[in-house]
């Protein structure tokens, strides 16, 4: 980052020690007051003055201190410059992201890796896309090869005002990818709004999307403006798309192809500014076939469509998913984690993860929490993802997963190896090598080493 693009009297501090201001840069630096360093997680966040005496309120919070000791105080750091109260007002209080050092380290390599290893910065190793900020495919953790080819497309549509279409199962990730295509567009220092559509009643849809005007319903007591009129010129992230009426989204065609629109109640027409990501768990193209969604807006959207992988399909990122989270909440809750086994990790890649990334991460928070002198080990985990009795998902690859079948009857199961027969016993019992062991009359160590034989384990 060249040196002139820097806010020299800006300093902050985070748990790996003192960051010297050369990494804010100037563009942050000049919208911002303050910056807050969480004392769990050591991430960074920017805040306008306004928000800064909130949460001093009753806190040890000093605005305008500068602190230059130890880490992780969080207190705020920082002088104040330029004139606060215009930028307060345009934001509403609404915390900014700062995209600099957040107290994560970047992805550990290998197994048996202690995950209370010192916090680094990859800052300065990463390619820098414009504003100083790193590739998507780089901040989105990833090394699956067609992802990344995909995620390098996606950079090229990010910074052209162009709407975007995410399509992926619950938990893929669509939210954080949409993100990360606002940080790297021009509109990333305006908001990024969220409207999560199969939340809000349908009735409801428009007023949240729209506004409404005093009267124009029931409960209508006063006018609102809509998430389109509240985004400005930043982005607004529309969620499960797919729930919209066939009116809805005739409404929505026209605000993406001509960017108007008229508040409920209003005859009144205004002019959108904000750039769209529209998203979805659901594949378009059979409910266009089916009559649950317009040809015309189904073909305006697919022009730049993005699919994210489900994570059963990203097997090289399970581990170093699994490592970076490991390490981000035994961080977070003050647990040292000294060692991560490898039947761990097995059973990790050995499962499908319906729920994908956010089922991982609720996964290992949970093993993190009761991990015993600081093992993670599989009995950390918990016991749905040992037994591998995955949830529902809407890819029909989860239920063939492992390769199931179905019963077969008494005459027939004598007749079967011994293989198969502990092959069919954990079916039958959702993969608990417990209850397998019990139903077959072995000790679970003796179980285990069975699987291990027949090459039955979770593979690497």
């Amino acid at each position: 980052m060249a040196q002139n693009s820097i806010r020299t009297h800006l300093i902050v501090v985070t748990h790996s020690g003192e960051l010297d201001a050369t990494q804010i840069p100037t563009e942050v630096a000049s919208r911002v007051t303050h910056i807050i360093v969480d004392r769990a997680s050591g991430d960074l966040t920017a805040v306008t003055e306004t928000t800064l005496n909130l949460l001093s309120h009753g806190s040890q919070m000093r605005p305008g201190a500068v602190r230059t000791g130890s880490a992780g105080t969080g207190e705020a750091f920082g002088e104040p410059h330029g004139e606060p109260s215009s930028f307060s007002q345009r934001q509403n209080q609404r915390r900014l992201d700062v995209p600099v050092a957040s107290g994560v380290p970047p992805l550990a390599e290998g197994r048996n890796s202690s995950s209370s290893a010192s916090v680094t910065d990859n800052s300065d190793s990463d390619a820098k896309g414009d504003g100083g900020i790193a590739p998507i495919a780089e901040r989105y953790r990833t090394r699956t090869p067609a992802l990344r080819q995909m995620l390098e497309r996606l950079e090229v549509a990010a910074r052209h005002d162009v709407t975007i279409l995410l399509i992926g199962e619950t938990g893929a990730g669509k939210t954080h990818l949409a993100r990360l295509i606002h940080e790297s567009s021009p509109r990333r220092h305006e908001p990024l709004l969220t409207v999560a559509c199969g939340a809000i009643s349908g009735e409801l849809i428009e007023s949240e999307l729209f506004g409404h005007v005093k009267g124009a319903f029931t409960s209508a007591h006063a006018d609102k403006d809509g998430k389109f009129l509240a985004a400005g010129r930043g982005t607004i992230l529309l969620d499960e798309i797919d729930v919209l009426t066939p009116e809805q989204q005739v409404k929505l065609l026209r605000v993406i192809e001509k960017g108007l629109f008229e508040p409920v109640g209003s005859n009144r027409t205004l002019q959108v500014q904000a750039r769209i990501i529209a998203a979805s768990n659901l594949e378009l193209q059979p409910l266009v076939e089916q009559g649950r969604f317009r040809p015309d807006l189904y073909y305006r959207l697919n022009t730049l469509c993005f699919n994210i992988p489900p994570l059963r399909k990203r097997l090289p990122d399970i581990e170093p998913l699994a490592r970076y989270f490991v390490h981000y909440h035994a961080q977070k809750h003050g647990i040292e984690v000294v060692e991560i086994s490898d039947d761990f990790i097995d059973c990790l890649v050995g499962y499908p993860w319906p729920g994908n990334v956010r089922e991982m991460e609720n996964a290992i928070r949970s093993a993190v929490i009761y991990s015993n002198g600081g093992k993670l080990t599989v009995e950390t985990l918990p016991p749905n993802i040992v037994s591998g009795a995955a949830g529902p998902a809407n890819d029909p690859s989860v239920a063939s997963f492992f390769g199931a079948r179905k019963g077969t009857s008494l005459g027939n199961r004598i007749e079967l190896t011994e293989k198969d027969i502990i092959e069919q016993a954990l079916l039958n019992n959702s993969f608990s090598r417990t209850k397998t062991a019990r139903q077959l009359g072995i000790s679970r160590v003796t179980l285990y080493n069975k699987m291990k034989k027949y090459g039955m384990m979770p593979a690497n």
